[in-house]
């Protein structure tokens, strides 16, 4: 089965809104997601989330 954000280079992020961006990789496939002011943004008292790093290239 593959992850659904899988370990590959980004080539390109956009800005789907003021706080959302993707990444994405050479064939336009979603690699990665920011949700920025998340817990903010969703009036919710708790958020969780799991940060993932980087490989490096």
């Amino acid at each position: 089965m593959t992850p659904f954000f899988p370990n590959v280079p980004i080539v390109e992020t956009k800005e789907i809104s003021e706080n959302l961006y993707i990444d994405l990789d050479e064939k336009g496939n979603l690699v990665s997601m920011t949700i920025e002011h998340a817990k903010e943004k969703a009036g919710m008292s708790e958020v969780s989330f799991l940060q993932m790093e980087k490989a490096s290239i």
